[in-house]
């Protein structure tokens, strides 16, 4: 499992920034903004469960921004935000991804999830949202961001793939 999330984890990194850089030319301002509040909210809840994974508080009061960054800024932090997972994950080993860890959502829930729970967490949230945004540029005559999985293994892996 740890390979895969190795994997995982360089794809999102790929994907988000396949979108980042797609989304820099969308020039509708009120689908730009829904855009940037549905990455924004990936992000916070990104830095809210590495913040978990690590045992740290967050400071985090919900899992949306208070005030919407720019789209050069939440590139920035999205971009760091995903190198750090690539790290935390490749240094990761077996024992360490089946611990539970206790934690407390933002809505003051308790929660309890293991490490492999809270990865796999983090790359379907915000594949879910990255979905959305490719949806709010197609319905603004733009075609959708090339981030599926399979594009990225090709690319990334093209000899292997017979690429």
């Amino acid at each position: 499992m740890q390979q895969t999330l190795q994997r995982l984890f360089r794809y999102k990194a790929w994907a988000n920034d396949a979108l980042l850089a797609d989304l820099a030319r969308l020039d509708a301002p009120a689908p730009r903004e829904l855009a940037i509040k549905a990455l924004a909210h990936t992000y916070v809840v990104d830095r809210i469960f590495a913040a978990h994974l690590r045992g740290h508080a967050h400071g985090h009061r919900a899992a949306n921004p208070a005030v919407l960054p720019t789209l050069d800024e939440l590139s920035g932090d999205i971009r760091a935000s995903d190198r750090e997972y690539v790290d935390y994950v490749a240094a990761l080993d077996a024992d360490a991804l089946g611990e539970s860890i206790d934690f407390v959502f933002t809505d003051g829930a308790a929660g309890r999830m293991s490490r492999e729970e809270m990865l796999m967490h983090v790359i379907t949230h915000g594949s879910g949202h990255r979905g959305q945004v490719s949806a709010l540029m197609l319905l603004n005559g733009m075609p959708a961001s090339k981030d599926g999985f399979t594009t990225y293994l090709h690319e990334a892996e093209g000899g292997t793939r017979r690429r």
